[in-house]
């Protein structure tokens, strides 16, 4: 949770937020990616990218 909080930080300061869509689509695919992994879904998934 430190890691979230100082990214938070950082994008604050740095008045980079429009990065914060950016990074919240790349974890929640690699959140599909990794779930998806050992299912039978798996083969469908990955001819999507």
């Amino acid at each position: 949770m430190d890691i979230v909080r100082e990214l938070w930080g950082f994008l604050k300061e740095r008045k980079k937020l429009w990065l914060l869509p950016s990074i919240v689509l790349l974890l929640l695919l690699g959140l599909v990616i990794v779930l998806t992994s050992g299912s039978a879904l798996a083969p469908f998934i990955y001819t999507i990218f």
